[in-house]
């Protein structure tokens, strides 16, 4: 296998425009991004927009929203400006294939001179017979080679009756293609088994094959990183290297990802768009640190990398070759790992857009307002009430629905759920009031969690009474919820006047 040239690295990244970025898309592009920063290389990103058919309006500004929001710049090709404008940088451009097109027709020109390729004029409806004709007879589909030796005479007499074409690749006979994968080492494939495939299509676009080809060699990457699916046409593009003279970048392809049957990754099991990801509540930090363990590990038992760490210890050697897993219940524990260390303050910014959208409060002009109080909270108040989820949630977009209850006027009662397993009506009622008479005799300018928790317990144990029922019905009767934070949190976090209001709500249902 050639050894890594690591000598004026360059990668790039070539997404097609058909559609959201989405989580195997971003696997391929921090790949490439770790692996030019950890070479001190240059990352590229170009746009291939050459099937024209599938390109999605605004698919281009999306993909460089998602690179902006994950930190991943690049050094040449397209971005958007603070206004919104789609602009392009760097000496290599256009960065867009569509705007390439008089290139490729230059190096088209080239293959058909050197008789390196040919016109084929066979109708949509021919190829589809003689596909249906092998299938028929268990054979691989592939072109017949029908025009790849028509007399000069003709193709000109075609071309100029402006008969529809295509420019194919005159594939080698019988020839060994060796392919050198910088991850899965060397790949052999005889040319017998591959077609003469399609470079240029009819409408004048190139095909993925050629276009990709002469831009990496005009822009000079080095290396290419890109998702195993790619390897099959791996040995097509070292042949087509091989027609223009041109020396081939190195190739490494990106194991598969995978659900948890360990067959291809479908939206259903996780491939969705990353702005889906983001919208659940996932962290900047934690989706990119779960994304680079998806076929990559440095070899120890380290799990929480830092940017800084994933830049530093990225290799190709510890890329695996098998497919990897989609294991969404490790990115949930990554994430409430990256939850659970944010700063209190940094856990308000990101609850903000969640609790906004599911309309529990509004955040205007340096203001909390509860919608349904109208009431104002201090920022600290609000604090303390997210502190009550942060340790248990696994994403933001579970925050509402958990401490929703927290906001609300009245909250619905069941008189069943209020009383211990273990206990009855008349000892539920009677232990509330004792709790609310402890809870109405402390100081409400030293309200803290440590005085809550000591003078309930001390309730608890001066009058032998049972913990359960004690606190299962405080923490009911403040929550209304079968599950919620502890009582002294929900105390501490409510309030004085609140607690006791609940708590009076709470006694009017057992009376």
């Amino acid at each position: 296998m050639d050894k890594l040239n690591t000598q004026n690295l360059r990668v790039r990244i070539a997404p097609s425009p058909t559609g959201l970025v989405h989580i195997g898309n971003l696997r391929t592009i921090l790949y490439n991004y770790l692996f030019a920063k950890h070479y001190k290389g240059k990352f590229l990103i170009r746009i291939e927009d050459t099937d024209q058919t599938r390109k999605v309006p605004g698919a281009v500004e999306n993909l460089l929203r998602v690179l902006d929001w994950a930190g991943i710049e690049g050094d040449e090709g397209p971005y958007l400006t603070k206004d919104g404008k789609l602009k392009e940088r760097g000496e290599f451009g256009p960065y867009t294939q569509s705007q390439r097109l008089e290139i490729y027709q230059k190096y088209i020109q080239d293959l058909l001179d050197k008789n390196k390729a040919y016109y084929c004029f066979c109708s949509k409806e021919r190829l589809d017979s003689v596909r249906a004709e092998q299938e028929k007879n268990k054979q691989t589909p592939k072109y017949d080679n029908f025009c790849r030796d028509l007399a000069k005479d003709e193709v000109q007499s075609l071309l100029k009756q402006g008969v529809p074409h295509v420019i194919r690749f005159r594939m080698p006979e019988n020839k060994e293609v060796v392919c050198d994968d910088l991850i899965r080492g060397e790949i052999i494939v005889n040319t017998k088994n591959l077609d003469d495939y399609v470079l240029m299509k009819a409408d004048g676009y190139p095909t993925y094959h050629f276009a990709n080809v002469v831009d990496d060699h005009l822009m000079k990457i080095t290396q290419v990183l890109r998702g195993e699916e790619w390897i099959a046409s791996t040995p097509k593009h070292v042949l087509l290297y091989e027609a223009f003279g041109w020396q081939a970048p190195q190739f490494a392809h990106l194991p598969q990802l995978l659900n948890k049957q360990r067959k291809k990754l479908s939206k259903r099991d996780g491939d969705s768009s990353v702005s889906d990801f983001v919208a659940s509540g996932y962290l900047k930090e934690a989706l990119l640190n779960f994304i680079a363990l998806l076929g990559w590990n440095a070899g120890t038992e380290q799990e929480i990398y830092t940017a800084v760490e994933l830049v530093n210890q990225f290799s190709l050697d510890n890329v695996h070759k098998a497919g990897a897993v989609f294991d969404v219940d490790k990115l949930d524990w990554i994430n409430g790992i990256y939850i659970r260390e944010s700063s209190d303050a940094q856990f308000l910014e990101l609850a903000k857009p969640y609790l906004e959208k599911a309309e529990l409060l509004t955040f205007a002009n340096n203001k909390i307002i509860v919608n349904e109080t109208e009431e104002t909270l201090k920022s600290s108040d609000l604090t303390k009430i997210l502190s009550l989820e942060k340790a248990r949630i696994k994403k933001l977009s579970e925050l509402p629905a958990a401490i929703d209850f927290m906001f609300k006027d009245h909250l619905d009662y069941n008189t069943e759920a209020l009383i211990w397993k273990k206990s009855n009506k008349e000892e539920t009622e009677n232990n509330l009031k004792l709790v609310q008479g402890v809870i109405n005799d402390l100081d409400e300018n030293n309200f803290s969690l440590d005085k809550i928790e000591s003078a309930l317990k001390e309730l608890i144990q001066s009058k032998s009474l049972d913990t359960g029922s004690v606190l299962w019905p405080l923490r009911y009767a403040l929550s209304g919820k079968d599950k919620s934070p502890g009582p002294f949190e929900l105390v501490s976090a409510l309030g004085k006047t609140k607690t006791l209001s609940r708590i009076e709500s709470a006694l009017k249902l057992l009376s």
